[in-house]
């Protein structure tokens, strides 16, 4: 890579949304004990062969999206760090219309929470027979990257506020903000319903509700704009937007997700007996995005069938997501709703697929590696490498 994007960090998330995405698979999928599933819980009974297909799929892509996320996000934090000292960093800052894409690496790092807590758990009994030993170092580091976060977050509104830009420019890119802050609250909200520290529990609770009502409140703010901005215009935005109009998609997973949560959280910590709150909060949440997801995809159709397969841009990394988001949410609908086997195929066929695009993406990226992969405006066309500059 000539130059670095923090959008870059869009391939790392996408792969540790793969690998989470097959452990809420195995775990709300299958029958086992009390607790988040693990390795010897699922191999302690005997699997039909069909199972052991699955199941075996399933814990390869997960531990190998697991190495490609870490790989990628150690690799990409040496490029950021080296890349934030230069000007252009504060350049981007104190510009409304691109700052958001300084929040792409936070959530990256969020997912790697729930990497761990979720996917190396799975495999290391050391971690998943000692997982309340990690919550408060867990929530301690969780805080530190939270602050750091809110932060910049700050920041953005403020300059947002307080510099004159034009509307007609936004795209749903924007959404990085909600989205962003949704998955700092995922994180936080799973140590809140796990841990059986009150103190803890309430830390982490109160902490991620200042990020959930932030996520929620820049959701509605951001999408009246957009949406009014786009009911006015006669014509897509250019390509390299094109992807982030289904981030409505993720946004929504975590978002419903962490309202999930808090329902563990009060049963647990307050003998809340909830009942049908987490059918209600996970059916209406994939419900919604099934629709919003058939919508996305057929105003995009054209990009994605005609124009996506023969350029390449950073954004397209950002396709990953919706996909992933998607799948995982159906699997807490197989837990709470109906257990049905076509529901079960379903998400199978997804899981399939986003698999196979990550790798698609992941060769053009190897393609395109020569070429100024940060610029927006830069594309890999055709075979081999070349490029053609709009």
């Amino acid at each position: 890579m000539k130059k670095f994007s923090p959008n870059m960090f869009l391939m790392a998330l996408g792969s540790g949304g793969i690998a989470v995405s097959g452990f809420a698979f195995l775990n709300y999928t299958v029958p086992h004990g009390g607790g988040l599933i693990t390795y010897a819980m699922l191999h302690s009974k005997t699997l039909f062969l069909a199972e052991k297909l699955l199941y075996g799929f399933t814990e390869g892509y997960m531990i190998v999206f697991t190495i490609i996320h870490l790989v990628v996000t150690f690799f990409l934090l040496k490029k950021y760090f080296a890349w934030k000292k230069g000007s252009e960093y504060s350049q981007i800052l104190n510009n409304p219309l691109l700052n958001s894409s300084l929040l792409v690496p936070f959530v990256s790092i969020f997912m790697t929470f729930n990497v761990v807590l979720g996917v190396v758990r799975y495999f290391f009994p050391i971690l998943s027979d000692n997982l309340q030993a990690l919550m408060l170092p867990g929530l301690i580091a969780w805080v530190i990257l939270w602050l750091f976060l809110m932060i910049l977050e700050t920041k953005i509104l403020i300059v947002a506020f307080t510099t004159k830009f034009d509307l007609s420019k936004i795209s749903f890119s924007w959404l990085m903000q909600p989205f962003t802050l949704g998955m700092a609250t995922v994180t936080g909200t799973g140590i809140a319903a796990m841990a059986t520290d009150a103190t803890v529990a309430h830390l982490a609770a109160f902490i991620s509700l200042v990020s959930f009502t932030m996520a929620i409140f820049l959701l509605f703010f951001k999408l009246f704009f957009l949406f009014g901005k786009s009911l006015s215009e006669e014509k897509l935005p250019d390509n390299q937007f094109l992807p982030s109009f289904l981030m409505i998609v993720p946004i929504l997973t975590v978002l419903g997700i962490s309202a999930f949560r808090y329902g563990h959280y009060l049963e647990r910590q307050f003998d809340f007996h909830l009942g049908a709150y987490f059918l209600i909060v996970t059916l209406i949440t994939f419900a919604f995005q099934t629709w919003y997801l058939f919508f996305g995809l057929g105003l995009i159709k054209n990009y994605l069938f005609r124009e996506m397969p023969g350029e390449y841009h950073v954004s397209q990394w950002g396709l990953i997501c919706p996909f992933v988001a998607y799948a995982v949410m159906g699997s807490f609908v197989f837990a709470n709703f109906v257990p049905s086997l076509i529901l079960l195929v379903f998400i199978s066929l997804i899981t399939f697929f986003f698999v196979i695009f990550y790798l698609y993406l992941f060769l053009k990226q190897l393609i395109c590696r020569g070429l100024d992969t940060g610029d927006d405006k830069v594309y890999c066309a055709g075979r081999g490498i070349s490029a053609k500059i709009k």
